[in-house]
């Protein structure tokens, strides 16, 4: 009885945000990946006119896929969940010309600042790199597009249980026991909603047990987190988020009309103290 009410009482954890206008910066990055900021939004982190372009490019891709994880949307990339490493990494290189060619001829914001973490970690005597196996390795992003309505168009979710039961095969899976760092670019928004929406609570595995969501991390239900406060992102074309994906976090429903919300994500996070992971 009492494991069922601390089950039903999500542990509020307080939530350490900034946002400002501008570049991102690798402190800033840094910052996420070692759990002392929660959430940062950067807005007018990049161009209009490059994430125009982008969206463009991944509208036209040949590479573009319906979504089939319940979640309605297209894709462009390749996604470790509920994947075995071997599925996860051939996709990814099948995957790779068609992610590469999003950027044809731009500067490649996502690239850019992690090249930029890379060599700010490499003076700390930290690797950064894809995470790989003999199968291949990840690629630098996963561009993503969804036209869900009602309340959520992504519901409530944490990115740390996918990365923790994704099997001894990933090396990734190392990184769930520190932060799993979720960035995401957004080339395009709706006028209305899309929002990102972040609550205070990082669930452990006794929550996620309670929930049904111990391997998955999704989705949390709306009783669940009724008490738990929240805070709320209006994004736009251009803007960057970085958050902690351990933390409860989901996408509230866009207005039908206007553009739809595409984001370039990526995950990273510390596999070990001299080496840092970065996959899809």
């Amino acid at each position: 009885m009492a494991i069922n009410q601390v089950a039903q009482t999500p542990a509020i954890s307080p939530l350490t945000i900034k946002e400002r206008t501008g570049s991102i910066s690798t402190a800033e990055m840094i910052s996420v990946l070692k759990g002392e900021t929660t959430a940062l939004h950067i807005k007018q982190a990049f161009s209009t006119e490059v994430a125009e372009e982008i969206t463009t490019n991944f509208l036209g891709s040949p590479g573009l896929k319906e979504r089939k994880d319940g979640v309605p949307g297209q894709y462009v990339g390749a996604s470790h969940y509920r994947k075995d490493a071997a599925t996860y990494f051939a996709e990814s290189e099948t995957a790779r010309p068609h992610v590469d060619a999003l950027f044809e001829n731009l500067v490649d914001p996502v690239r850019g600042s992690f090249d930029a973490l890379k060599r700010e970690l490499h003076k700390q005597g930290i690797e950064l790199r894809l995470a790989r196996s003999e199968h291949g390795h990840a690629n630098v992003c996963r561009a993503l597009s969804w036209s869900g309505s009602g309340t959520f168009s992504l519901d409530p979710h944490d990115d740390v249980a996918q990365v923790l039961s994704a099997g001894n095969d990933y090396e990734l899976s190392a990184v769930a026991h520190n932060t799993v760092a979720a960035l995401n670019f957004y080339p395009s928004m709706p006028e209305e909603g899309g929002n990102l929406r972040l609550w205070s609570h990082k669930p452990t595995v006794a929550d996620r047990k309670s929930q049904g969501v111990e391997t998955t991390g999704y989705p949390y239900s709306s009783a669940y987190l009724e008490a738990v406060p929240c805070r709320e992102f209006q994004l736009k074309p251009g803007d960057i988020a970085l958050i902690d994906g351990g933390f409860v976090h989901g996408v509230t429903g866009q207005s039908g009309n206007g553009k739809r919300r595409l984001v370039l994500n990526s995950f990273f996070g510390f596999a070990r103290p001299d080496l840092v992971l970065w996959w899809t």
